[in-house]
């Protein structure tokens, strides 16, 4: 695509707000771009993908640009991200600036790992302590890709193939998810609000590994299940859908406005065992009066979102180490919160979109020392029964961007053995 100088002067005024990083950077661009009607589709696809990738590359970039000047960073991204020639910029560029981008690229091979990869210090020492300075490399390197499109198929309501063979006949490029039977991957990033497939339920965005998530509850008719952190519903759909919308399926969480978001998408679905409620906290009555009666709740607890930095590149730059240790906490009582409502015999789904073990193993661990009665399911023989091939060690799954190319995601499923208390 031929670039204009205002596509560039835009970008760079979208960057600035962006980089306050006063809150999610898609929400921001979004508001730019309702404060900046005139914008055609073309300018808005280009801005949105300079912006996510100069925020996907920031530490680099600003290395390279010796500044966090947003024309610079701009600029640094169109030659070493998206490989543009200098040259072919050269009528958009200020007097000093074809000198210094000449040079960029020459700075390149002198990067210390942790900047070439756009990691903060914290998180990168975490990850080369819990995965080695290959994996973590490897893992890093496919963060820095934007993340495809993907699609879970409405199984209530049609099959795959018809689906994939409609989409591809509106002129997409769609094809099964290599993993998940419900799953489908776009090329590229069409818009689908007004597609008829969309509007009639039967599809919704959904990645992979959220949809692997949703099928470790193995949710069956008839059963009570609990969707304990549920948010837009994604995963409560997903489940619902599994189970023929035949039982009851709670979905619960503490926001308004993201249960606000599950209601269209639930009326679209065509389930009618879905019921979602407001709760003030993990110790609402509402939470209280299912203590021991649920057949599986699912927890999928906020977290660092470290497995999702694809899609949320700021999370790196808006959070720190210190915040690790306040969501271990509140994951360990959410955790807490949630085994109150299972059953003798019912299950207890952990998840998280993090890639770290402070979240993941070590919450787990904390719970199982703290609350009698509970022991780790045998992973592989559920992901044998879902016919999944994916590799699973000590009871976990953990799903990562470098190996399945999905978000990250970590789970492990946990059994109540008695009437206890928990």
């Amino acid at each position: 695509m031929e670039l204009t100088r205002a596509q560039i002067d835009a970008a760079t005024a979208a960057l600035a707000v962006i980089l306050r990083l006063d809150r999610p950077a898609d929400a921001a661009l979004s508001a730019w771009f309702r404060a900046n009607p005139l914008l055609g589709a073309r300018d808005r696809g280009f801005i949105a993908d300079t912006v996510f990738a100069v925020l996907r590359h920031l530490r680099r970039l600003e290395q390279l640009a010796g500044s966090r000047e947003p024309r610079k960073l701009i600029l640094c991204a169109l030659v070493s991200v998206f490989g543009r020639n200098v040259r072919a910029l050269q009528s958009h560029l200020r007097s000093e600036e074809p000198a210094w981008l000449a040079e960029v690229k020459q700075q390149e091979a002198t990067l210390p790992e942790a900047v070439r990869l756009s990691l903060p210090d914290w998180l990168y020492e975490r990850l080369t302590a819990a995965y080695g300075t290959e994996e973590t490399s490897r893992i890093a390197l496919a963060l820095l890709d934007p993340a495809p499109l993907d699609l879970r198929v409405n199984a209530l309501l049609a099959k795959r193939d018809e689906v994939i063979i409609t989409l591809r006949a509106s002129g997409l490029e769609a094809a099964a998810t290599p993993i998940s039977p419900m799953g489908i991957r776009l090329r590229g990033k069409p818009s689908l609000e007004r597609h008829s497939l969309l509007k009639s339920g039967f599809i919704e965005v959904q990645d992979e590994g959220s949809q692997i998530v949703a099928m470790l509850a193995e949710p069956r008719r008839g059963q009570m299940i609990v969707d304990f952190c549920a948010g837009a519903g994604g995963k409560t759909l997903a489940m619902g859908a599994l189970m023929r919308s035949e039982g009851r399926l709670y979905a619960f969480d503490t926001s308004e406005r993201r249960l606000a978001n599950l209601k269209p998408r639930l009326k679209r679905s065509g389930l009618s065992n879905v019921h979602p409620q407001r709760i003030d906290s993990e110790t609402d009555n509402r939470v209280k009066r299912l203590a021991g009666k649920i057949d599986t709740v699912l927890v999928d607890a906020p977290c660092s979102g470290t497995g999702t930095l694809r899609r949320n590149p700021d999370l790196k730059w808006r959070m720190g180490p210190q915040a690790l240790e306040e969501l271990a906490a509140k994951q360990l009582s959410i955790l807490r919160s949630a085994a109150r409502l299972a059953k003798p015999g019912g299950r207890l789904v952990y998840a998280t979109c993090s890639l770290l073990p402070e979240e993941n193993e070590a919450v787990l661990e904390a719970f199982l020392a703290a609350v009698p009665g509970w022991r780790m399911a045998d992973m592989g023989e559920i992901l044998t029964r879902l016919g999944l091939s994916l590799e699973h060690s000590r009871g976990t799954l953990r799903l990562l961007p470098s190996q399945q190319g999905c978000d990250g995601f970590f789970a492990a499923a946990l059994v109540r053995e008695s009437g206890g208390p928990a």
